[in-house]
């Protein structure tokens, strides 16, 4: 879900220095790899709406089980099922808390205007090229070759580090709700959603909710407008209640993540020029604050719209939501943040610290699981997601994929 640009947030302090046991491991990830897998995975496909993850998940597991990692396959609806791929507990890996690792195995439509085949993925000038590239079949495959290099450098661990991929990010959250419910089955020290973020560490995420608006009137004959009752109308003022509300947040902006926001998606209503519409229906789309309940929002929204005087005389108006992701924070100086910015820049990475407008589905780890989580992945989310020809760095992918090695490594080892 793509942002207005990320927020920084300071970060003092040189990053520690890469022992010689850490670049053992860290030296062992290779380009080929990591590219290899990327494009494989791009190559599956995936696109959603239209619920079509098998075919990366089938990649995902065969490439786990390839590398010898403990791979988990979870149907959340028929030919949809999460991944979870494990360095699990048993030989140097003890059974403490764990590090998790959170991604989506979908991806936006490709859409027209593509100058090459958007699911025959290509590398050229240092780049890899083809949809999902950057969001987020790049950030996925530098997970599993991570696991693979701390799985072959027999290197000791407190605790596991687990990649749980789950369907349909891009739609309605379907994969990450059954995870939640399902719980994580062990404790983790912390989540790093791999997202694209330039490799930015993103401590704090908004959230996000779609709100749909029902508005009934009174059909009558457009030769006589005044014997009906206009939904189009009243739909109108109901979207200047939505505006006066959206400019009022905009006043009072958080340094890391802006403000609460709404946006009008889409627009439907009436029969017929020569009719006074009988209904309208609105689709909205409302950014969160962490600390936001989206059903108290609609709440407070319709009494707002009753305070304007505009149901009544044949005119009503409801509210549902009918998709809830959360935001998070993570304190800039927690671990966790700590060691994934360190592990970025000790690798020579750009490292920063800084905030989303976006939203992921680490909100429902930090949520509902109580795990600290950060975003931190590969690729441009603003000129690079859901765009024509999408592609991310190879160099990116190489530096993710031993950041989040040598992440395992010190918050771990």
């Amino acid at each position: 879900m793509p942002a207005a640009g990320p927020a920084e947030a300071s970060r003092e302090g040189a990053a520690p220095a890469v022992s010689e046991a850490e670049r053992a491991v860290l030296e062992s990830i290779r380009s080929d790899d990591v590219v290899a897998l990327t494009r494989a995975l791009v190559d599956a496909g995936g696109e959603n709406p239209g619920g079509t993850e098998e075919r990366t998940a089938q990649v995902l597991e065969q490439a786990g089980r390839a590398r010898g990692l403990a791979v988990r396959l979870d149907a959340v609806a028929p030919g949809r099922p999460n991944v979870d791929v494990e360095l699990p507990p048993g030989g140097p890996v003890g059974d403490g808390p764990g590090l998790l690792f959170l991604g989506h195995s979908d991806v936006v439509p490709a859409g027209p205007g593509w100058s090459r085949e958007p699911f025959r993925s290509v590398v050229a000038d240092g780049r890899l090229y083809g949809r999902g590239a950057t969001d987020m079949k790049g950030g996925l495959a530098a997970v599993v070759v991570a696991l693979d290099a701390l799985r072959r450098a027999q290197v000791p661990l407190t605790g596991p580090v687990r990649l749980a991929c789950t369907v349909d990010e891009e739609d309605l959250g379907l994969g990450i709700r059954h995870l939640a419910r399902r719980g994580l089955g062990r404790a983790f020290r912390g989540c790093v959603v791999a997202e694209p973020t330039d490799l930015q560490t993103v401590v704090a995420c908004r959230g996000d909710a779609y709100v749909e608006l029902e508005v009934t009137g009174v059909p009558a004959h457009s030769g006589r407008p005044a014997d009906g009752r206009n939904a189009i109308d009243a739909a109108s003022r109901v979207l200047e209640v939505v505006r006066a509300d959206h400019e009022r947040r905009q006043r009072d902006r958080d340094p890391l993540l802006g403000a609460g926001s709404w946006n009008v998606g889409r627009i439907e209503g009436g029969r017929t020029s020569s009719m006074v519409a009988p209904s309208c229906h609105v689709w909205l789309d409302r950014r969160l604050m962490p600390d936001e309940d989206p059903q108290l929002i609609v709440r407070e929204l319709l009494a707002a719209v009753d305070a304007a005087g505009i149901p009544g005389d044949g005119i009503s108006v409801s509210a549902e939501v009918t998709m809830a992701m959360p935001g998070f924070r993570t304190a800039p100086d927690h671990p966790l943040v700590r060691t994934m910015h360190d592990a970025v820049a000790a690798l020579g990475g750009p490292a920063s610290v800084g905030g989303w407008t976006a939203a992921c589905d680490g909100g429902f780890i930090a949520r509902d699981h109580g795990v600290p989580t950060v975003v931190m992945g590969p690729g441009g989310l603003n000129d690079q997601a859901h765009q024509v020809d999408e592609s991310v760095g190879v160099e990116e992918l190489v530096i993710a994929a031993r950041a989040y090695a040598l992440a395992a490594l010190r918050l771990l080892g």
